[in-house]
């Protein structure tokens, strides 16, 4: 499946007083990134809550393989590398203005109604992913 990007700026008041990127930063900038790659395949969160269905997190991973700074560019790389009635995984790589490698993810999603039980995606949202 396709893979989107965004570039963020490490904001200080995502450092510490070395000015080196809280670790749990990345878990917010993958989850801009879920919301930046939808968004750039003409869908977004709010249309899915809207329909009814949301889009919760299951698992949540991140392997660290280098300190981000402040001030640096970084590029978020997601890829929505499954897309299952009701399951959604995505992964992402985080990248400097280098192109060092500074984290790699990946998240999975079950699809829930408003009753708050598993349900699942029209197929032909499905095939929007795969167009795309």
């Amino acid at each position: 499946m396709s893979s989107r990007s965004y570039t963020l700026t490490g904001r200080y008041a995502e450092t510490d007083a070395q000015g080196v990127v809280h670790h749990a930063n990345y878990l917010t900038w993958f989850e801009e990134g879920r919301s930046e790659f939808l968004r750039q395949v003409g869908m977004n969160y709010s249309g899915f809550e809207e329909a009814g269905f949301f889009v919760i997190v299951a698992h949540a991973e991140v392997d660290y393989r280098a300190p981000a700074f402040y001030e640096d560019r970084i590029t978020v790389t997601t890829n929505l590398s499954k897309a299952r009635r009701r399951v959604l995984e995505f992964t992402y790589r985080a990248v400097n203005q280098d192109g060092q490698l500074l984290a790699e993810g990946r998240t999975v999603h079950v699809v829930i109604g408003r009753d708050r039980r598993p349900t699942s995606l029209p197929r032909e949202w499905l095939e929007r992913f795969k167009t795309t």
